[in-house]
């Protein structure tokens, strides 16, 4: 079951007063709130925030129809609700990797950084389709409310690892390590987006039956190791 990392509370009265949930929704114990957000987020995983089946939420969440409609007045408010509780969601999920990804080598950082991010593409579809809909095709509405505050979160991870990295001594002297950052985020973004999106793959040729993932990714370290990163001793 996704565990929520949002700030639970404040998220409850914030979409109140922007109409998505009822004082009825509101007023319920945390612990029926919860059950509720979970079955929506769980769904939502399967089936996209913008696609969302209210009796599939209503079955898992062990509530009527009718209840969801007195928690949130109409399926379009259910929608909005839905799909701001999944994107905060998955750039809390996201974040709270942060620390732990800088504080490994870089190379190591960067695998864990694509597999997680795999890992999380393949358990959460529903939402990858939205995100994928909403970055490659530009989808009306989304950019801001989906790409953008996703992708600034990715970037920050990626930030973080690279300065952590430089200040062990990882990058050598005189890297621009903004530039460096934005392309070595934009490469591992491709690469695992090859995989998620199989008709990127078509455009971007990566991965094929000879040429595995295990081996873009050496040949991607190849290159870093040349590029940007302090080379070891032999």
């Amino acid at each position: 079951m996704n565990e929520l990392f949002i700030n639970f509370q404040s998220f409850i009265l914030e979409a109140e007063e922007n109409g998505w949930i009822t004082r009825t929704f509101r007023r319920l114990d945390p612990e029926k709130q919860q059950t509720v957000i979970l079955a929506v987020l769980e769904e939502a995983a399967e089936s996209g925030p913008a696609e969302l089946n209210i009796k599939q939420v209503a079955a898992r969440s062990s509530v009527s129809i009718g209840s969801l409609y007195q928690y949130f007045g109409n399926r379009e408010n259910l929608l909005e609700f839905a799909l701001e509780l999944v994107v905060r969601q998955t750039v809390a999920t996201f974040e709270s990797y942060t620390a732990e990804l800088a504080a490994l080598p870089l190379r190591e950082a960067l695998s864990a950084y694509l597999g997680g991010g795999i890992e999380w593409g393949q358990e959460q579809l529903g939402m990858v389709r939205l995100f994928g809909r909403a970055a490659y095709q530009g989808a009306p509405g989304l950019t801001e409310r989906v790409v953008r505050p996703i992708a600034t979160a990715l970037m920050g991870m990626m930030r973080a690892m690279l300065l952590a990295a430089h200040d062990r001594g990882e990058i050598r002297p005189g890297v621009d390590l903004e530039a460096a950052m934005r392309l070595i985020n934009t490469q591992i973004i491709a690469m695992g987006d090859a995989l998620l999106f199989p008709h990127l793959n078509e455009y971007y040729q990566l991965y094929d039956e000879e040429m595995s993932v295990e081996r873009i990714l050496n040949g991607f370290f190849t290159f870093l190791e040349n590029g940007i990163l302090v080379r070891s001793a032999q």
